[in-house]
């Protein structure tokens, strides 16, 4: 068991362009540490930074009290499980299993009761005498992720492991690998864990934190309850969570104990609370980050927003109202039961955002100008 840490990470490839900018990043021993971004945002090149599959242009990579920068991937204590399984083809699931160990040299006697162990934890000993071809996606997933845990690693690296998987084996997946965390850690086995993903349900449901990447830097490393909720700038609060968080522009206005926020054109009063989460000095140009779920439907007559349902997405338990006020789009988040459109007049609605809900970024730099809930 060990520790990973990431000490002014860079990676510039031979054309000049810089794919990760001196990232600082620490993951405890036994963590499960999820990185999630957009496409191109590097995770993955990181993730093969730290496997040693691409070479680190400055800085360092720790994996316990090693330095493995220049050690060779097979000797850095590390096991990797790809998005493709990357599987033998011509080998059975016992040798799939069993090939590392062989590479090591292990005894017969090792190798066979590692492969039990394995494929007794994994559930797939009925799977042994059983080629790659004729195995299920999810099987195959089951087989990539024994064949790392066999060699006993330091850390574990997923490089988008569910990511071939339909929506609902994902979903059973996600639930297997948090067990198989969670028993790892249980009998004082090897749980640390580097995992990317593309898909924030996965971060937000498997991460114990989670780092979330943007053109090869940091943006936020935090849990899932504090990465939802208290967004370090607006790109974190956009990217996580959905349906996305609705971001406008806005203007500041009022007193501390009375301020205002203008908001295409119309402007809303609140009070002292929400004017005590506003950092000092804050500009009249700022952003309003609000989640759908924040933004509710009030009377006429109430202190709303008044725009227009131009579409309606019926999910069952929830309804997304994608309502146009002045020229913004906005998304409001409904109880299914509780929506009735034929009550409408007009489509007219008029919103609300929830005073200790809201979020508010500088209009320049993107970062949180909102202090925590008063």
């Amino acid at each position: 068991m060990a520790s990973l840490d990431l000490v002014n990470l860079e990676k510039t490839y031979g054309n000049g362009f810089k794919a990760v900018h001196g990232i600082n990043l620490s993951i405890r021993d036994g963590e499960f540490m999820a990185f999630v971004g957009p496409s191109g945002c590097a995770k993955s090149t990181t993730l093969r930074m730290i496997a040693g599959l691409e070479t680190v242009t400055s800085g360092e990579i720790r994996i316990g009290d090693r330095v493995v920068n220049n050690i060779v991937p097979g000797e850095r204590g590390i096991a990797m499980v790809f998005q493709n399984y990357a599987l033998y083809p011509h080998m059975k699931v016992f040798n799939n299993l069993a090939f590392g160990l062989k590479l090591a040299r292990r005894k017969k006697p090792e190798i066979e009761g590692g492969v039990a162990a394995t494929a007794k934890l994994l559930e797939i000993e009925q799977l042994l005498e059983r080629l790659p071809k004729q195995l299920s996606g999810g099987q195959a997933q089951r087989v990539a992720v024994g064949r790392a845990i066999i060699k006993k690693p330091q850390v574990f690296l997923f490089d988008e492991p569910l990511s071939n998987l339909d929506a609902k084996l994902r979903a059973s997946m996600r639930v297997r690998l948090i067990e198989l965390h969670r028993a790892l850690k249980d009998d004082g086995l090897s749980s640390t864990v580097a995992y990317v993903t593309h898909d924030q349900t996965e971060a937000m449901t498997m991460g114990d934190r989670i780092c979330v990447m943007k053109d090869g830097r940091i943006m936020q490393v935090d849990d899932p309850v504090t990465i939802y909720s208290r967004p370090a700038n607006a790109f974190v609060g956009g990217f996580i969570g959905s349906p996305e968080m609705n971001i406008v522009p806005a203007t500041l206005g009022g007193s501390a104990d009375a301020p205002t926020l203008t908001i295409a054109g119309h402007t809303l009063r609140y009070g002292a609370a929400l004017g005590a989460r506003i950092a000092p000095g804050t500009g009249k140009a700022v952003q309003l980050g609000i989640r759908p779920q924040h933004l509710q439907p009030v009377g006429a007559n109430g202190d709303g927003l008044p725009g227009r349902v131009a579409h309606v997405e019926y999910m069952g338990h929830e309804v997304y109202l994608h309502v146009a006020v002045g020229g913004l789009n906005l998304v409001s988040v409904v109880p299914g039961e509780a929506f009735d459109r034929s009550k409408l007049r007009d489509d007219r609605i008029w919103l609300r955002p929830a005073e200790d809900l809201l979020h508010l970024f500088d209009s320049e730099t993107g970062q949180t100008i909102s202090l925590g809930r008063a």
